[in-house]
């Protein structure tokens, strides 16, 4: 008689505890699928890299979510993904639950940012866009040249032109390094397919060379229709021993302490990027070069002019000698009469 009434007091128990578990399961699996409150219709937090699910609870729970830092992550652990969390920022908009955040966050499913980095740009104006993107972690403030040649892998010696232009998506709050590595892989890239398809007996003896006169270009071109005939002014002059003569470049030699526009005497002032005072291409490359540029640098269009000049509307007159570019000077830029 014991044993029956043992066996019964242990069968209402079980059943009491099952009972209760399920009690609990229905009322986690509410707590779960049920909408939180936000402070804003759409939020973005960040789980740091190291965070456990305590911090990453409480991280969301002061960026404005309405949600209980201890119940999300005893969720989070009772449906095992409380070790299974990835680092990143997330954005969530009105009807989220605590389940879809657990769900996102052992997903990785992470919100993105985007930096642009535009053809023509100098490596300064890229890395003021980079270092103010707020989406960024700015982990090159302060570094030096050599520094970030080493982070990124690069063999060269400076960095000028080696990132390819192009609207780059991220995870938010990844690392700026991260991000000028893939720009400079993408600029190898582009590189190496266009030096690979290169015209036979070139002026140019290196992937590196094609990339300087590719800036040039890129600084020179105001209409895309114009590239090749622009590659293929200077790609003549190189063949003839001329100099490029090229305002942009020297222009890039003053840096930020030109002021203005060019002068006569800017011209004359000889520097590494003085283009009329040396023969052969400046040292590096002046700016980032599109792919439609290093096409151009080594495929130019076949022709035999020696100069160009501006029309003042984004196109160019080209010319095959110095008298019909004295009149095409005269025509476009000093006006009629002079």
């Amino acid at each position: 008689m014991f044993t029956l009434l043992t066996r019964s007091l242990i069968l209402r128990l079980a059943l009491a505890v099952a009972l209760a578990l399920a009690a609990v399961t229905a009322i986690a699996w509410w707590y779960a699928q049920r909408p939180l409150k936000l402070a804003q219709p759409v939020i973005d937090f960040t789980v740091q890299r190291g965070f456990t699910m305590r911090q990453a609870a409480t991280s969301i729970a002061a960026a404005g979510i309405d949600v209980s830092p201890r119940m999300l992550y005893w969720l989070a652990r009772t449906t095992g993904k409380g070790d299974k969390i990835l680092a990143g920022s997330y954005e969530v908009h009105q009807g989220v639950t605590p389940w879809l955040l657990i769900l996102k966050m052992s997903s990785g499913d992470v919100s993105q940012g985007e930096a642009r980095l535009q053809e023509g740009w100098t490596f300064r104006q890229v890395r003021v866009a980079l270092e103010s993107n707020p989406d960024l972690l700015h982990d090159t403030v302060g570094l030096s040249e050599t520094d970030l040649l080493q982070a990124i892998g690069a063999s060269e010696l400076h960095l000028e032109g080696l990132f390819f232009p192009d609207t780059y998506l991220f995870d938010k709050q990844s690392s700026t390094i991260a991000v000028l590595k893939r720009a400079y892989v993408r600029m190898q890239r582009q590189l190496a397919e266009a030096w690979e398809s290169r015209e036979a007996q070139l002026p140019l003896t290196s992937p590196y060379e094609a990339l300087i006169l590719a800036s040039i270009i890129e600084k020179e071109t105001g209409r895309p229709e114009d590239r090749g005939l622009v590659a293929s002014v200077f790609i003549n002059r190189l063949r003839a021993g001329m100099k490029l003569q090229t305002d942009p470049t020297v222009a890039y030699g003053y840096g930020e302490t030109l002021e203005g526009r060019l002068r006569k005497w800017h011209l004359e002032t000889d520097h590494p990027y003085n283009t009329y005072t040396r023969t052969g291409l400046p040292p590096t490359p002046i700016a980032m070069p599109g792919r439609e540029a290093l096409n151009a640098a080594v495929r130019p269009t076949q022709t035999d002019f020696l100069y160009f000049v501006s029309r003042g509307d984004g196109s160019s007159e080209f010319s095959r000698n110095l008298d019909e570019h004295n009149k095409a000077v005269s025509r476009y830029q000093r006006g009629p009469g002079s």
